[in-house]
């Protein structure tokens, strides 16, 4: 599905990624390391939102070739995310919408999920971390895209809601071969099953 080869990425000439090649099918995937260690540039680059040296395809679509066509099978979720103060929730919603072609239902149902219909309306400024974080979740979860990528998904979330999105993670993966990359310094097994590890550790993944 994913399909890496010679991936390399320096920032100021400092070797931060050097992946001579990887290949992942569909799955659910830990990325582990060390602070520092490179898991939200690989996550990034995977997103196509940074420039590398290398190649990257999911199911055979070139990122740099066929940007666009690749974009739309992935969706991205940010560690800490943020959001215009004077924009509410609903309206990001409805943008993502427009964006991925996605129904009211489909959305309503995810903000159901993830309890924010009491505060979704609302201005982000007025959000807290964990409020910011569930939107991020309902945006990237929104349509149909077949690669999922989060960056640390469990942080500033509840106890409850983290089983929550562990069993939403599981449910879609298996009823729609959603596959998910995540970076998380929590042990996601807890909460999900068949996760496989991806270790970054001295510029490349073991």
């Amino acid at each position: 599905m994913i399909a890496i080869s010679g991936l390399i990425k320096k920032y100021n000439q400092q070797l931060i990624l050097d992946i001579p090649s990887c290949n992942l099918e569909k799955g659910i995937y830990w990325i582990k390391g060390a602070n520092g260690s490179g898991k939200t540039t690989f996550l990034k680059i995977l997103a196509g939102m940074i420039p590398f040296e290398g190649a990257i395809t999911i199911n055979a679509i070139p990122q740099k070739q066929d940007p666009v066509t690749y974009r739309k099978q992935l969706s991205w979720a940010a560690a800490e995310p943020l959001y215009p103060d004077f924009l509410t929730g609903t309206d990001l919603i409805r943008l993502y919408q427009r964006i991925k072609e996605v129904g009211n239902d489909a959305t309503a149902s995810l903000v159901h999920l993830f309890n924010s219909a009491a505060y979704i309306s609302n201005k982000t400024a007025t959000y807290s971390a964990g409020m910011l974080k569930k939107l991020s979740l309902i945006l990237a979860f929104s349509g149909a895209t077949k690669v999922i990528l989060l960056d640390e998904p469990f942080i500033t979330l509840d106890a409850a809601t983290c089983k929550l999105l562990g069993a939403y993670i599981n449910d879609r993966h298996r009823s729609a071969g959603t596959s998910f990359l995540l970076s998380s310094h929590q042990d996601p097994h807890e909460f999900l099953t068949g996760c496989t590890e991806l270790l970054i550790q001295d510029q490349t993944i073991q």
